[in-house]
């Protein structure tokens, strides 16, 4: 068991983005994303299921083109898609990949 204090996290920029992954393990990796006000994640393939918890702020989370905004508390599940995130005010999430089990 692990204990992770997500308001006192240290993230990094998105161009570091490994640094901000907090868990690992073959089923799902856990990470910290922070986003300044402007800021934005760019459209990305995810090959894996999606969940984002907004800790602070506030988002605007793209899957497949379609909008959806989330605020501190709101959670995004989302199957495998082709998603991207920005923010007008800042946002700091937590994201978690699950990866697909082949059955």
């Amino acid at each position: 068991m692990k204990i992770f204090d997500l308001y006192e996290m240290r993230s990094f920029p998105y161009e570091e983005r490994d640094k901000n992954v907090f868990y690992h393990s073959k089923e799902f990796k856990a990470r910290i994303i922070n986003l300044s006000a402007g800021e934005k994640i760019p459209e990305c393939e995810m090959a894996s299921y999606v969940i984002f918890l907004v800790i602070q702020g506030e988002a605007i989370v793209t899957v497949n083109s379609k909008d959806s905004v989330i605020a501190a508390g709101k959670c995004l599940i989302s199957e495998p898609a082709l998603l991207s995130l920005k923010t007008k005010s800042g946002v700091k999430i937590m994201g978690i990949q699950i990866n697909k089990i082949d059955q």
